[in-house]
């Protein structure tokens, strides 16, 4: 069963099943990838991969059946879109262009990661597309899907390994 993420009336939200959460996406809505850094949560269903967490934020790690593991002060994820670890996790300081993993705001406690363009990795259609914690009143993100902590926590404890997330347009 999926994690669906979709516009009901003037917000968006995240379903599994009977369950209901309200969720947060990218600035520029759900839509097909038309480049890296444009806003959009891109249309279709990506693979759950892994869970990432701040050690020092939580208590324990996520229950979940997804491999698990803690986010470092070094660690980052490769956006620039012309170099060889495009779209993959690397260790700071890192001299391309990256998103900082360990974060001063809480949107990284807990990290989903996606398999949006990961296999393979094609330059320009997309980095770093998680779901993670949403910001206080459900801010968009930068092409991500975002919940509370609590309900993700919550979904995490639902989902199976099959489980994907799914981005529906419309």
């Amino acid at each position: 069963m999926d994690l669906i993420i979709s516009k009901q009336g003037h917000h968006w939200q995240a379903r599994h099943g009977a369950r209901v959460w309200r969720a947060a996406v990218g600035r520029s809505g759900i839509a097909p990838k038309r480049a890296e850094g444009d806003g959009v949560s891109p249309v279709g269903c990506w693979p759950i991969r892994r869970v990432l967490y701040r050690a020092d934020k939580l208590a324990a790690a996520p229950a979940s059946v997804f491999p698990t593991a803690a986010i470092a002060r070094d660690d980052g994820w490769c956006d620039a879109p012309e170099h060889p670890d495009y779209n993959r996790p690397v260790k700071l300081p890192f001299a391309a262009s990256h998103e900082e993993m360990w974060r001063n705001d809480d949107l990284y406690d807990i990290v989903v990661v996606l398999g949006q363009n990961d296999d393979p990795v094609v330059p320009h259609a997309g980095s770093a597309v998680f779901l993670h914690v949403a910001s206080e009143g459900y801010g968009s993100t930068a092409g991500c899907a975002a919940m509370t902590r609590a309900d993700l926590l919550d979904f995490l404890t639902l989902a199976k390994p099959d489980t994907r997330l799914c981005f529906q347009a419309g």
